[in-house]
Parts: structure tokens; sequence; C-alpha cells
């Protein structure tokens, strides 16, 4: 018999996408909270940030959503309040508890209320009352840990070669295994690829505009790119806006999916301190999106893509990632998505204006961008 599609209702939809999107846990911690699959989590997350703009294009409608909510509400607390054993059952409840801590409320031998109608009671569903939420192993986690760490080391492995070098510490792994731990990562071995899949409008890539480039002066290129970083119970994703010549970082996000808006953030806050003639990329979705494209398109910037593979094209932000990674990253093993806003926040302020650097003459970022204190 064909397992049925587990089923999640519209209120547990919009809490779970609010905590992702205030982004102060990974996607595994909130997964393991509400019992629900990371991949569904970072889908809803999506669907509500590309459906904010809708919310405030009608008052009219924000009404009628209002009164609807409200007539909802109202109606759930009578239906309640008709059933007196229902009611102080739930007097001893907490209906604002995380999906996984109302599930411990439930009371398997309760003599008049069947597990479906605590369920019910509860909002969460009978099978949500019985699920193993699906996410990354410790023992995965621990390899992609491994991974992050090799991979800063050789960018030229792929998933085959990392496969081969973890057999080689030890670990009976397959490759299937690490080529999806990897693609998770969103990182990829740099050598060219076979065309396997079509571009189309929406998707539009540009040509590598840098080589043979003498970039010479600020705001000429910028750059941006996106890095895996490790947290003790999961993992982020830092995004980073950089001037070429000088090395400084306009701006930077962290996220716990990898979506386009917080791409579109960092690029917004960068944009708001200047306006470079060239802006280079890899070919990754979150940078050939419409709304990344258009916007630079809008402020008459051109657009620069790396080769596919070709993680170099981009070699000073790659630079940045691994001086992010060994000089900070590595050295705090952060546990929470905040002690790595707060500690990757420190280091990249002291990377723009204190640590120096041996190819700018050793000069910060800042001095050279700002051209101060150059003699």
């Amino acid at each position: 018999m064909p397992m049925q599609r587990k089923k999640h209702d519209a209120a547990l939809k919009g809490r779970v996408a609010l905590e992702m999107v205030k982004g102060q846990r990974t996607v595994n911690e909130i997964a393991a909270d509400y019992g629900v699959h990371p991949n569904l989590i970072t889908k809803w997350k999506r669907q509500l940030l590309d459906g904010v703009p809708g919310i405030f294009s009608s008052r009219a409608a924000l009404d009628v959503q209002g009164k609807e909510t409200e007539r909802l509400i109202a109606s759930l607390y009578q239906k309640i309040g008709q059933l007196e054993v229902e009611r102080e059952w739930l007097k001893k409840k907490s209906l604002y508890s995380s999906v996984a801590n109302r599930r411990d409320l439930i009371e398997p031998a309760h003599p008049k209320l069947s597990i479906a109608r605590q369920c019910e009671l509860l909002g969460i569903s009978r099978s949500g009352y019985y699920y193993e939420p699906a996410t990354e192993s410790p023992f995965n986690l621990m390899l992609m840990r491994l991974i992050d760490e090799e991979y800063t080391r050789f960018p030229f492995y792929g998933s085959p070669r990392m496969t081969a070098w973890l057999r080689r510490e030890g670990y009976a792994i397959n490759h299937k295994r690490i080529e999806r731990l990897m693609r998770e990562m969103g990182i990829e071995g740099l050598h060219p690829k076979r065309n396997l899949s079509k571009s189309n409008d929406e998707h539009r890539k540009y040509p590598y505009l840098l080589s043979g480039l003498k970039v010479e002066r600020p705001d000429q290129v910028w750059s941006s790119d996106i890095t895996y970083i490790r947290l003790a119970k999961g993992f982020v994703y830092l995004v980073a806006v950089m001037d070429w010549y000088s090395r400084f970082v306009f701006s930077w996000e962290i996220s716990n999916t990898l979506d386009t808006h917080f791409c579109m953030e960092a690029l917004e806050r960068a944009l708001a301190k200047g306006r470079p003639e060239i802006f280079n990329t890899d070919q990754g979705a979150q940078f050939t999106s419409s709304s990344f494209i258009s916007r630079l398109s809008g402020e008459k910037i051109r657009i620069s893509m790396d080769g596919r593979g070709r993680a170099f094209d981009n070699i000073f932000i790659e630079r940045l990632w691994r001086s992010v990674k060994y000089e900070e990253v590595y050295l705090k093993d952060y546990e929470t998505v905040m002690d790595a806003v707060t500690g990757i926040g420190s280091y990249l302020d002291l990377y723009n204006r204190e640590r120096l650097h041996q190819s700018l003459g050793y000069h910060t970022p800042a001095e050279v961008y700002f051209s101060v204190n150059l003699n």
C-alpha cells in the first residue's frame, strides 16, 4: 500500500517559515523541532519571502485576510469550548510550544481522548506524532566538516576524489553520499563540466569579462560569492560582496538556506555604498536569477560570470573564504547561528580595517579603497 503524503496546515507552515526567516537556527535544528523534512522548510521560506510584496499590494485584501483569520480563530475556540473534557485537557497544555514539545504532551493512555483527537487539538497531525524527521545525521555532519576543510585546501577536489580521500582516512562511505553532501554544501570540484542542462531566459548566463583586464582602481570590479559555514549542529551559508582592487568587503549576509533573498540583501547593502563598473559572480542560481540580474542591469553595471567549474576566475573572493575559515571559523567552531553572525561580523570588520595584506603592500583593504595612509 503506497504511503500517503503528509499534510501540513497553513499555520504550521507560517510558523516554520518565520523561524527560518529569523535566521537564528539552522535548518537541521528547525526540522528536528517541528518534525518536518528540511526540503519542505526551505520551500516554505522561499514561498513566504516571495509572497511578502503581495501582502502590501492591497489594503482591502489585507483587511479581508484579517477578518477571515479572526473568524477562523473564533470558530476554533467555539469548537474547543463545546467539549468540557477537551477544554480541561487543553488547560494543562501549551499551544505555543514547538511541534517537538507538543508531541511530548500526547497521552496515549488517556481514557476519553484518542491520540488522533489529541493531535488535532494540539495542532499536529497524527503522522506528525509518530514521525521522526530526516535531518542530517551526526555522522553526515562530521563528514561535511571534513569535506569543508579538505575542499578549502584543495578546491579542485570533486566528489570522486573527495570520496577517495575520505576512504583513505578510514571512512567506509560511497560516492553517492559524498556527492549529495557536497551538493548540499554548494561546492563542486574545479574542472570543466559536460553540458547536462540547458539555459533559459530566466537564468541567462553572461561572459567572463575579467580575462586580461588590468584592475587598477577601486569600484572598477566587484565580485560576490557564497560559501558554506559549519556549525556544531548544522550549517549556514555566507555571501559577501567585495571590491577586487582593494579586497574591501562592502557587505555580507548569512542564511540557513541557499536562496536568492540573502544574496539580494547583500547586494542592496553594497550598492548603498557605491557602484562598480563590472560585477562578477559564478553561474549559481542565486546570481543568475531575474531579480539579481535586473538589479545590476538597472544600475547600468556590466555583468561578468565565471566559466563553469572555474572558481579561480573569482580568485580574490576565494582567498577571502580561505582567510575567513582558517583565521576565524575553524578556530572558533561556532555553536549557533548567532555565534556565526557575531564572529564573522567581527572578523570581517578586522579584515577590512586592521588586517595587513601582503598583496596590498601591507596596507588594509579600507586604506586602499579609501586611498588613505598609503605613504
